[in-house]
């Protein structure tokens, strides 16, 4: 739809306002993306970063120099150039002073600059002084030299560079973060002689992909000593697609008991940190933490002390959960948005970095060379009338005297241009005198020899590409070093659960015929002397600790699953499972049981059928119970055994007091199901309920079995089991007279 645009009798526009809004807004987001919010790829910097250091330049305050109040400069800049607010200005310049930001700091700062706990802390700009740091000469020492486009700043009164003109890939080696409309930025620092070298090997190998340029960047470098621990690969991939995480873990040694922290991530605060830990102690979720102290210093800027509560903590598991929990452990965003040499935002990869930043840079070299070759031609054109005018010194003195118009005199008399005869005209009487014919033809010399040399470069882009080259290795030799954060590969950080952080005392968890449950602490209580309510009684007791699962086994063959360290205390009644748990109506809970999620169990029915599993089997959240033992018609659910691990003996004994035993192994491990045949019980006789299994035991290798059948017991060594020993489903053996009716079995 086109655009309707009117004028009235005075000549002013008129616009509808939707298209005046939109024109408007659009203007504003290219303003915030390209003059604001976003890094040229040619020096990597922002505008305002890019007015600080110029102001700063203009106003002599380079490396050598001496501090000057940061008050000052931010007055020029917001004065000349950065329309703004002085603060905001102020904390550009902060930034670009702390070493804890910046990888390479580009302004050196006396007084108050932050700290890496608060970098927001820095005294007001009245109270700091500043200049600029050494490494900034990268950025500005060609810019008089014909390399930089400049622009007219907002009130026309003075100009500043478009682009200042780097000397290394300055938009990787600080790196930055911002946001615009629409898009934003996040790239990390890298170190100085990596990305060089990385260059060098582009000029050398322009067919070279990332894979191999990682071979000389191995990833970000932040100014934290700070371990990377993201995977090479993930690293690739961030590299290849110009987006993607990369996590910084703190390195941590052990003293004694003591854990020292000695690195922080990057940004990361050890006072936030200590907070993050001790909120984790008053919340009671890091037990297994006795004590913190921060004891940096000026000799160690981080050393943060955590102290466990005992030598028997694991210490990997600590400090694993608070990497996961806490700053210990930060991913940062990498989102490589640049404006290109094009003028166009854009997410690059990183091999389009290097390529894009190295034709800049050849091109600002090439700049630098025509305006050094224009400036080498104009001296010895210059030259040239100064050596005749030199060789004929009393004629020039005597047309300046006599002759009314000098100039055109000269011009006339020694066929000098306009140029070359204002030269001699401003030359001083007294420096004519002093030069020598000889030291004149000297500098001619010495500057036909550049020329040449100038004009050799320049025709040739393998000449251009050397020279860039050289000045790259000598600006890394110069002002690279080592890097600071190590690659390192490292497991993922496993916060503890609700159970790892709970500790794991003894306790006994006592089940009531009606179904209450309580825990009391110690394995020595006798559950059948515990108080119980009217009309109930003790039906099941188990042992286990208090950071484990309590599981309940019903008359349906479900079980249940609730953790210990809810349950009510065993000084009072308890409380009923049914509040907690949701069984199917008519049901009763039968047993209560704890341990490994690998121990082994006999699970059965009194239909003589059953299987082994694990009590990690029967795990489930679900309120309603898992269903796990499936009961033949007329058969009812027997109690839970343990399995030993030394080649045990199952033994099953029926009501008519006959009894068979045989390896355990020959039944299989399910988990869940009905199970193989343990003992023969005639399904006609088991409805009736005329026939079933009494109890099962499991009999460790050397064990023994106690029968019960009443107040009479009978106690089997192994010998004596051999005599019931059969093939798995048989009807086994009758017992000796007296223990026809077992009550139940109990192995030793």
């Amino acid at each position: 739809m086109n655009e309707i645009v009117t004028f009235n009798d005075e000549g002013l526009e008129s616009r509808s306002l939707s298209s005046y809004t939109e024109q408007a807004y659009l203007n504003y987001s290219m303003y915030v993306i390209l003059d604001r919010a976003l890094p040229h790829i040619g020096d990597g910097l922002k505008p305002v970063q890019r007015r600080i250091v110029y102001a700063m330049s203009e106003l002599g305050l380079k490396a050598t120099a001496k501090y000057k109040k940061s008050a000052r400069t931010v007055g020029d800049v917001i004065g000349k150039f950065h329309p703004h607010g002085d603060s905001a200005a102020y904390e550009a310049m902060v930034l670009m002073a702390q070493p804890f930001s910046y990888r390479y700091p580009l302004v050196d700062g006396q007084g108050n600059w932050g700290s890496q706990d608060d970098p927001k802390s820095f005294a007001a700009m009245r109270y700091t002084e500043s200049k600029l740091s050494k490494y900034a000469e990268l950025l500005l020492s060609e810019l008089g030299q014909g390399t930089a486009n400049w622009r007219p700043n907002f009130d026309a009164s003075l100009e500043e560079p478009e682009i200042l003109p780097a000397r290394v890939p300055s938009v990787l080696l600080n790196g930055t973060t911002g946001i615009a409309v629409g898009m934003a930025t996040d790239i990390p620092p890298h170190n100085l002689n990596e990305v060089v070298n990385a260059c060098l090997h582009l000029l050398d190998n322009p067919k070279a992909d990332i894979a191999e340029l990682m071979g000389f960047i191995k990833g970000p470098d932040f100014p934290s000593d700070a371990e990377i621990i993201t995977p090479v690969a993930d690293i690739l991939s961030t590299y290849e697609s110009g987006r993607g995480s990369i996590k910084m873990r703190a390195v941590w040694n052990r003293e004694d008991t003591d854990v020292i922290v000695t690195a922080l991530p990057f940004q990361a605060s050890g006072s936030k940190i200590l907070e993050q830990i001790a909120a984790q102690m008053r919340n009671k979720k890091l037990p297994m933490v006795a004590d913190l102290r921060d004891e940096s210093d000026h000799e160690n800027p981080t050393r943060l002390v955590i102290t466990p509560r005992s030598n028997r903590i694991d210490i990997e598991a600590l400090m694993g959960h608070l990497f996961a929990t806490t700053d210990l452990e930060r991913s940062y965003r990498v989102n490589l948005n640049i404006i290109g040499v094009d003028g166009k935002p854009a997410v690059m990869n990183l091999r389009r970095i290097l390529k894009e930043w190295l034709s800049f840079r050849i091109d600002v070299t090439r700049r630098r060379l025509d305006y050094r070759l224009q400036k080498v031609e104009k001296r010895l054109y210059l030259l040239d009338s100064l050596l005749v005018a030199f060789l004929n010194i009393d004629e020039v003195i005597n047309i300046i005297r006599t002759e009314d118009q000098a100039k055109p005199a000269l011009m006339h008399r020694f066929a000098f241009s306009d140029i070359q005869a204002d030269y001699i005209l401003d030359t001083k009487l007294r420096q004519l005198a002093r030069l020598e014919e000889i030291k004149i033809r000297t500098e001619q010399d010495e500057l036909r020899q550049e020329k040449a040399e100038l004009e050799l470069l320049l025709s040739s882009d393998v000449r251009l590409k050397t020279l860039v080259k050289k000045e790259l290795k000598a600006s890394a030799e110069e002002y690279g070093d080592a890097r600071r954060s190590p690659l390192a590969e490292r497991t993922e950080a496993q916060a503890f659960n609700e159970k790892d952080l709970l500790t794991a005392e003894p306790i006994t968890v006592v089940l009531s015929d009606k179904g209450w449950l309580r825990a009391g602490k110690g394995h020595e209580i006798d559950p059948s002397s515990l108080n119980y309510k009217s009309g109930d009684k003790f039906l099941s007791a188990t042992l286990g600790r208090s950071n484990q699962n309590v599981f309940l086994q019903d008359t349906t063959g479900r079980y249940y699953v609730l953790p210990a360290h809810t349950l009510p205390s065993a000084r009072g009644q308890g409380e009923p499972a049914t509040g907690r748990l949701n069984p199917p109506s008519g049901s009763l809970f039968t047993d209560v049981m704890m341990g490994a999620d690998k121990q082994k169990i006999l699970l059965g029915t009194d239909a003589g059928y059953g299987f082994v599993a694990t009590i990690g089997d029967l795990y489930t959240k679900n309120k309603a119970g898992k269903a796990v033992v499936s009961i033949p018609k007329g058969g009812r659910i027997l109690s839970p055994k343990m399995v030993a691990e030394d080649n045990p003996l199952i033994v099953a004994v029926s009501n008519e007091g006959r009894l068979l035993a045989f390896p355990l192994s020959e039944l299989p491990e399910l988990s869940r199901g009905k199970g193989n045949k343990i003992i023969n019980i005639p399904s006609s006789r088991l409805q009736a309920r005329e026939e079933f299994v009494v109890d099962y035991a499991i009999i460790a290798d050397g064990g023994s079995l106690i029968v019960h059948s009443g107040k009479r017991y009978l106690v089997m060594k192994q010998k004596d089991l051999e005599h019931y020993l059969g093939e798995r489903g048989r009807r086994g053996h009758k017992l000796p007279r007296g223990f026809q009716k077992v009550d139940r079995l109990e192995a030793e």
